[in-house]
């Protein structure tokens, strides 16, 4: 059994674990709802410029032509999986890693590139001889809006001049603040709106287009491909901050646990040394009256 000194050393060095925990999860906490505001903020834009395409193809006459719309056969293939900078935020980089993993055997008779996002999946691929396109590091959990449209303007070129027949997604959508799942779908080409009876009213309301849907098209998707980016990057934020918060809150309790556990443990020593010492004396006191 471990003495008394021993055991007090390790609760206080526990207690000290318990308090950067505890630091840790109020700092996700307070950054968490940050993010969960851009996030809130940009689905609204993103579900209306949807609606536009959606209303603009069931409402323009003939097949509307644009790069991004084109399918063919996938020679070549590209990946942006979104993670995080840093760690100790529960199984969220692990089940990242493990989705991408499932991708790229799914691809193992095309060639393929990877687009990455966070320390993380890049310290994860680049020692396993994957060809990285690119990899952006130090987001912080913090959204720049310029380096977003470089990588959009940058995955856009390749798709358009036919370096990369497809481009895919992986990273996590954010639920709620006890939830959120690893989504794979794909970013290029967009997948054409189906037409329904609700795109048979749109046509019925008979939209006068000026300039022609073939030029708004050409003005739109840019804006559609970019805002897309920024809401899964605005996802993935919340989604980690929410991952750590909750890991953190996990650690803080089970370090709570650990405590009690070795107090207990230290009273059991504490008084086994004192029933030793009260045994001690009571046979000294018998040995002397002999």
């Amino acid at each position: 059994m471990a003495t008394t000194r021993e055991v007090r050393n390790r609760i206080r060095g526990v207690k000290s674990t318990r308090r950067i925990t505890r630091a840790m999860e109020m700092v996700a906490a307070a950054k968490l709802r940050k993010a969960q505001q851009r996030v809130e903020q940009a689905k609204p834009y993103a579900a209306k410029l949807d609606e536009m395409l959606s209303h603009l193809a069931a409402a323009s006459t003939g097949e509307i032509q644009h790069p991004f719309f084109e399918e063919r056969p996938v020679k070549h293939a590209t990946l942006v999986l979104v993670t995080a900078d840093r760690g100790l935020c529960g199984s969220f980089n692990a089940n990242l890693m493990r989705e991408s993993d499932n991708w790229r055997r799914e691809h193992a008779e095309t060639a393929f590139e990877f687009m990455l996002f966070g320390k993380k999946g890049w310290d994860y691929y680049r020692r396993r001889g994957v060809d990285v396109l690119d990899h952006q590091l130090g987001w912080e959990g913090e959204m720049d809006y310029g380096r977003a449209r470089e990588a959009v303007q940058r995955l856009s070129k390749r798709f358009v001049s036919g370096e990369t027949d497809r481009i895919d997604l992986i990273y996590t959508t954010f639920v709620s603040m006890g939830s959120f799942r690893v989504t794979r779908e794909t970013f290029l080409p967009i997948p054409r709106h189906p037409v329904g009876s609700e795109d048979e009213q749109e046509r019925e309301r008979e939209y006068i287009f000026e300039p022609t849907p073939q030029d708004i098209y050409a003005q739109l998707l840019p804006y559609y491909a970019t805002t897309k980016l920024i809401t899964v990057l605005t996802e993935s934020f919340a989604s980690e901050q929410a991952s750590r918060m909750l890991a953190m809150n996990a650690a803080t309790k089970a370090a709570g646990d650990m405590i009690d556990s070795l107090t207990l443990e230290m009273n059991k020593a504490r008084q086994a040394q004192i029933t030793k010492e009260l045994l001690e004396v009571v046979s000294g006191a018998d040995a002397l009256k002999g």
